[in-house]
This record gives structure tokens, sequence and C-alpha cells, in this order.
């Protein structure tokens, strides 16, 4: 099986980046591992409505990222829960970058923080270091995903949505209990892993 081209992946046009991240910035969300302030990521107030490419462009950078990172963890992490939470997510990740692509969203090239994050989690020492790591960086994207479904699913529905609008709900809502509860276990596996200290 040949790698995949992680560079021809995280490649997108200049203008869609920065019309979706003007979006986000303008409803007070941050991009959570995409790179944009952790006061902006927290705060879930809407000034303008997403729309259902908002919120698959908000989706597909940290989920990505999210793929490569648990590729990794499947064979580095130590801690029984998070080895299983890293086959989880690595399961979810693919999914779900697979059904974006399918509906032609492009993937953002990784800004500084996503970068960042990646060779943090690539240079952490084996063992204990390795999963608080990256069970903290998936706790973080999590939350982040979770805020940006319920930001968009609490956006005002056109009075007909298009059928693009209906399917983004959809997703959204369908995903939203995957990243809650990978909120809820990556707070529980960082509660173990803290004990373990």
């Amino acid at each position: 099986m040949s790698k995949p081209d992680l560079t021809a992946e995280l490649t997108v046009e200049t203008k869609d980046r920065r019309m979706f991240l003007t979006k986000l910035t303008a409803a007070g969300l941050g991009v959570g591992l995409l790179g944009l302030s952790d006061a902006a990521a927290a705060s879930v107030s809407m000034k303008m409505g997403l729309t259902e490419k908002d919120f698959r462009m908000g989706v597909i950078g940290p989920a990505t990222l999210s793929r490569i990172v648990s590729q990794l963890a499947v064979l580095r992490a130590t801690q029984a829960n998070a080895r299983e939470f890293a086959r989880f997510e690595l399961r979810e990740a693919i999914a779900v970058t697979t059904v974006l692509r399918e509906l032609k969203t492009p993937t953002p090239p990784m800004d500084a923080k996503a970068k960042a994050t990646l060779a943090m989690i690539q240079g952490a020492a084996p063992g204990r270091e390795f999963d608080v790591v990256y069970i903290t960086a998936q706790y973080d994207n999590h939350v982040f995903l979770r805020d940006l479904a319920t930001a968009y699913l609490k956006n005002t529905t056109p009075a007909e949505p298009t059928f693009a609008e209906q399917q983004g709900r959809h997703l959204a809502t369908l995903a939203l209990n995957q990243f809650t509860e990978h909120v809820e276990l990556t707070a529980r596996i960082l509660k173990e892993l803290q004990a373990q200290a």
C-alpha cells in the first residue's frame, strides 16, 4: 500500500481559506488546531451564520491532522486507553475526511500552530509523555470540533434550505455526537495519565 501524498492533501486555494477564516473570525470562532487564538476559540457567540461549506471547511483541517497523528499514535501510544482511543480516532478521522473529500471539500494547508502540534507529537518521548501530548491535542481538537458543530447547528435554518445545507446539518448532527463523546473520553484518559505521574 503506497503512502498518501500529505503535501498534496494539505493544499487549498488561498482565497477559499481567507474567506473561511474571515467568516469564522466574524462568528467568534477560532480554528482550534488551524491556528486562531484560544480566546476566539472559546467564544461561540454567533454574529453571522455559518454555512454548510463553512462547517465542512472547519472540520477537514483538524480531521486531517487528527488522522496523521492518530496513525502515529496507533503505533506509539503505550497506555491501554490512549492506544484504544487512537484506533477509534483513526477510524473516525478516515471516515470524516473521506466523506468531506467526496463532498469536494478542499483541505487547507497546515498553519504554524498545526505544524507545531504535529512536531510536538512526533517529537514526544515514547511512553507517558507521548500519550499525554497526543491525548491533550485530541482533547483540544474535539472541543473545537464540538463547539463548531454546535454553533453551526444553532445557526438559523433558511425557510427552504438547499439540499447541500440539509446534508451539512445532517452531517453536523451525527458528528456532534462523536465529537462530544471524544471530548469526554480524552478528558477521562488525561485524568488517568495524570494519576500515573
